[in-house]
């Protein structure tokens, strides 16, 4: 098992990393040449910027039983596909049972967003510490069921 990072904008990066490190777990970091990352303890894929170059990519490299740590729903589900286990940076796991009802809701959220006609959109809150720990334990959660599988 590995855990696969989709690292653009991804502000759970150096939690992933903690916890994989102390468990032994290797970590690959993958990102976009607009958003190089160091590690010095993960290893990190720079591929090409392009539409989904990350994404593909991550997904060629991912295997069934590896955890793929991302925010975006399409990688999600073809990690799904590929045997892995998603997790959100929330610390929501995507599943087999739940990623239908949560594209659809992302579905209804575009359809209502255009149906606005709002140009501008409150982005996300602040990330606080309380989502950090809420991240990391579920992480923690997420490798124990699968070490005890």
């Amino acid at each position: 098992m590995k855990i696969l990072i989709d690292a653009d904008a991804c502000p759970v990066v150096g939690i992933t990393e903690k916890i994989a490190c102390r468990r032994g777990i290797p970590v690959w970091i993958l990102c976009d040449t607009s958003h190089v990352i160091k590690s010095e303890t993960a290893e990190v894929f720079v591929v090409d910027q392009g539409a989904d170059a990350v994404d593909f990519t991550l997904i060629r490299k991912a295997e069934r039983g590896d955890v793929v740590v991302t925010q975006d729903y399409g990688v999600a589900v073809m990690a799904l596909g590929k045997g892995a286990h998603p997790i959100h940076q929330s610390g929501k796991w995507y599943t087999n049972e739940n990623i239908d009802a949560m594209l659809m809701e992302r579905h209804l959220a575009k359809q209502a967003r255009r149906a606005s006609r709002k140009n501008h959109l409150k982005g996300p809150s602040k990330r606080s510490g309380e989502d950090d720990e809420h991240f990391a334990e579920s992480l923690i959660r997420l490798l124990d069921q699968l070490a005890d599988e």
